[in-house]
C-alpha cells in the first residue's frame, strides 16, 4: 500500500511538472513570436517610436513607424492599429495598408502595433486562443492573440486609483495598462503613459492633419460601427458616415461625438493637446460579446454565433447579425474602406491637406477575400520585411 501511493505521488509530481512545462513553452512562444511584414515597394522610410522619443526606447512598445512620404506637399495622416489586441482587425487593417499601399501626394504613417505589450497579454478566464491566422494560399499569416490592457510584465504595480494626467480624473486602477485611457501619456508614467507621450511626440514633430484609431466592438455596446470625432472632425465625419451608409455598406456607419468630460481617449486628447483632427473607428466583433458561445479562432475570424444571434432576436444587441456572421474580410474592408472615404472628404473640405493613394483593393474585393493582399515574408526580399 505504502508503494502504491508513493508511485501515484511520484506520476502526479511528474505529470505537473510536464503541465508547467508545456504552459512555460506556450506561454513564452506568445510573447516572444514576432509577426512578419512585408512592406510594400513605395514605402520610404521605417522608423521606431523611439525616434521620437526616447522615453519608450528598448521596450516592448517601442514599434515600427511605417512611412510613406510621396515627395509632393500636401496633408499628413496617422494610422494605427492594436490599441486593444483583442480588437484583432486594427492590426490586419494596418498591415494590408503597409503592403500595398502607394502614396502620390503628402504623406502616410503606419503603426501596425501601438500596445505590443497588450498582445502578449491574455483574458484570465476567457479561454482566448494565443494566436489568429489567415489562409493566403501560400501559407497562413499568423498574429497574436491578446488583451486590452499591457502585460503586467511589463507594468507594475497598478495603481489603486488610475489618476489620469493630466486632467486629474479617476478612472480603473487597470485602464492605467489601456492605451485608450492614457492619452496624451506622460513621460515618466507606466509603460502605456510613455507609449502615448512619444506618439504625441510624433503627432507634433511631424504635423500630423489626420488620426486614425482602429476598434473594434461587442454587439451589445452602443458605439457600434461609429466614427467617434474630435469636435473639429465633426464635418469630414459627418459627411463620411452619410456617403459610406448609402454605399457600399449594407449596415450604416454612424457618428458621434467624442465626450468632453471623458479623459484619456485618442479621439478627446489628441484633438485637445495637437493641432491634428483624431478619429476612432469602430466595427462589429462578436467575439466580444459576454453572451456568446465558445470562444476560439472560428468565431473570432468568422463572426458567427448563435447565442448572439438570439440576443438579436431580443433586440438586445447594437448591430444586426444574421448567419453570415460579421466576418473578418467584412470587418477589415469596413476599416479600409472608411479609412480612404475620411482622406477623400478630408481633401474636398481642407484642399491644402491634400493627401492621395493608390493600390488598395475595393471594398467589394476584400469582402471576397484578404489573401491577394498579403505576401509571403519566405519569397520576400530580405530588405522589405520588417517585424512587429
Amino acid at each position: 500500500m505504502k508503494n502504491k501511493t508513493t508511485i501515484i505521488k511520484i506520476v502526479a509530481v511528474a505529470l505537473a511538472i510536464v503541465m508547467m512545462a508545456i504552459a512555460g513553452y506556450m506561454f513564452r512562444e506568445h510573447r516572444t513570436y514576432k509577426e512578419p511584414v512585408v512592406v510594400s515597394e513605395y514605402i520610404t522610410e521605417v522608423k521606431k517610436l523611439s525616434d521620437y522619443s526616447d522615453v519608450i526606447k528598448g521596450t516592448v512598445n517601442d514599434c515600427n513607424v511605417y512611412i510613406f512620404d510621396s515627395g509632393v506637399p500636401g496633408g499628413t495622416i496617422l494610422i494605427w492599429g492594436r490599441s486593444h489586441p483583442e480588437e484583432p482587425v486594427g492590426i490586419m487593417a494596418c498591415q494590408l495598408l503597409v503592403e500595398n499601399l502607394k502614396v502620390t501626394q503628402g504623406r502616410v504613417f503606419i503603426i501596425d502595433s501601438l500596445n505590443t505589450s497588450a498582445s502578449t497579454n491574455t483574458r484570465v478566464g476567457e479561454a482566448y486562443p494565443r494566436f489568429f491566422t489567415y489562409d493566403c494560399g501560400w501559407g497562413n499569416m499568423k498574429w497574436r492573440f491578446g488583451d486590452r490592457a499591457g502585460n503586467q510584465l511589463d507594468s507594475w504595480p497598478d495603481p489603486e486609483v488610475y489618476i489620469h494626467y493630466p486632467s486629474g480624473q479617476n478612472l480603473a486602477n487597470v485602464d492605467v495598462r489601456n492605451i485608450n485611457r492614457t492619452w496624451p501619456g506622460k513621460a515618466n508614467g507606466l509603460m502605456t503613459e510613455r507609449t502615448n507621450y512619444a506618439a504625441m511626440q510624433m503627432i507634433q514633430q511631424e504635423h500630423i492633419d489626420l488620426a486614425i484609431d482602429l476598434h473594434e466592438a461587442e454587439l451589445e455596446y452602443s458605439v457600434e460601427n461609429t466614427i467617434v470625432f474630435h469636435q473639429r472632425g465633426e464635418v469630414v465625419g459627418s459627411m463620411v458616415s452619410m456617403d459610406l451608409t448609402a454605399s457600399p455598406f449594407d449596415v450604416a456607419i454612424t457618428c458621434n461625438y467624442s465626450p468632453e468630460a471623458l479623459h484619456g481617449l485618442s479621439h478627446r486628447e489628441i484633438g485637445d493637446w495637437s493641432d491634428c483632427v483624431p478619429y476612432t473607428f469602430e466595427v462589429a466583433e462578436p467575439m466580444l460579446d459576454r453572451i456568446r458561445g465558445i470562444t476560439d479562432e472560428a468565431l473570432l475570424m468568422e463572426g458567427k454565433d448563435r447565442f448572439v444571434m438570439m440576443a438579436g432576436e431580443h433586440k438586445l444587441l447594437y448591430a444586426p447579425i444574421d448567419e453570415n456572421g460579421w466576418p473578418i474580410e467584412k470587418r477589415v474592408a469596413r476599416h479600409i474602406t472608411t479609412i480612404l472615404k475620411t482622406i477623400e472628404w478630408n481633401n474636398m473640405i481642407n484642399p491644402t491637406q491634400t493627401i492621395q493613394v493608390e493600390g488598395i483593393p475595393s471594398y467589394e474585393d476584400m469582402c471576397k477575400s484578404l489573401a491577394p493582399y498579403y505576401y509571403d515574408p519566405a519569397t520576400a526580399p530580405a530588405d522589405r520585411i520588417y517585424y512587429d
